[in-house]
């Protein structure tokens, strides 16, 4: 029977082979026998049974096939925390991982927050199309100062959202509906933060097998040119922020001159800034109104 050290030897050149992640392979026998990768590393000598070497090599044979493994395991870690994923949503990224980092930053130096004097004892915080609820969630359970609200337009969705949200004490309320649309009129916001679908159609045919054939599509594309759903949210922002407010979106590579530039026409005095995630490539934008 094979040693910890051997399965992770055969898997890693198997994926290695057939054009996919090799740490797919740690990720796979970590689920299988309950360990982290410290744990695994130090059992390096540990042989597997014949159920849970029949079992990682069904995980790895899978995701060879194109399915993602954050699916077949059932999570996907963020922020230091397991949230649970499903083809009904978009596994979450390390890029968004910058994101909430960006908000939770720039939220402690323009809001004075925890009831001191002349300070704000609650913010009101709305995630626009949460999937997993990644986002929502951190940033309730980092701040818990923020009243957090968290969309989305599919309910499949928000039952993920939901059970992620019960699972890791995060008290939050989930609303259904398209964009900022449910509030228009009705409520206004401090904080606005959205991670939205905003890949081109055209880029389809780049993107792994892995991506475009499992997860959701609704959740991936934004329209001819990926800004759509940008165009939407920020003729919409006007009826839905407080006088004064941030806001902050994941962007693709290539967006940031875009999204900055409709945020301007919007907001022409807010103070906008382009962040490069850490692999140097336009990633977030935040504006501050007042």
């Amino acid at each position: 029977m094979k040693q910890v050290y051997e399965a992770l030897n055969w898997a890693s050149s198997f994926l290695k082979e057939h054009g996919r992640e090799e740490n797919v392979a740690q990720i796979a026998l970590g689920f299988v026998l309950g360990m982290d990768r410290v744990q695994m590393l130090a059992n390096l000598r540990q042989e597997l049974t014949e159920d849970e070497w029949r079992e990682f090599k069904q995980l790895i044979l899978k995701h060879v096939d194109g399915e993602p493994i954050q699916y077949l395991i059932g999570y996907e870690e963020f922020y230091g925390r397991k949230f649970l994923v499903n083809p009904n949503v978009l596994i979450p990224r390390p890029e968004t991982e910058e994101l909430v980092f960006g908000i939770l930053d720039r939220v402690k130096k323009r809001f004075n927050v925890g009831g001191a004097e002349n300070g704000v004892s609650r913010l009101d915080c709305v995630d626009i199309g949460t999937g997993s609820g990644a986002i929502a969630v951190t940033l309730k359970l980092e701040m818990p100062e923020l009243n957090v609200t968290a969309t989305d337009i599919s309910v499949g969705a928000l039952v993920v959202a939901e059970n992620n949200a019960k699972r890791l004490g995060a008290e939050i309320r989930f609303v259904e509906g398209d964009l900022l649309t449910p509030f228009v009129g009705k409520e206004r916001f401090d904080i606005i933060v959205s991670n939205p679908p905003y890949i081109p159609l055209a880029d389809r045919k780049d993107l792994s097998d892995v991506v475009k054939d499992h997860e959701p599509e609704s959740a991936l594309f934004g329209g001819l040119d990926g800004l759509v759903l940008y165009r939407k949210m920020i003729g919409q922002l006007p009826k839905v922020i407080k006088e004064k407010a941030l806001i902050g979106f994941e962007i693709g590579y290539d967006q940031g001159v875009a999204v900055s530039n409709l945020l301007k026409e919007q907001f022409p005095l807010a103070e906008i800034e382009v962040v490069q995630d850490i692999n140097g490539k336009d990633r977030m934008v935040f504006a501050y109104v007042e």
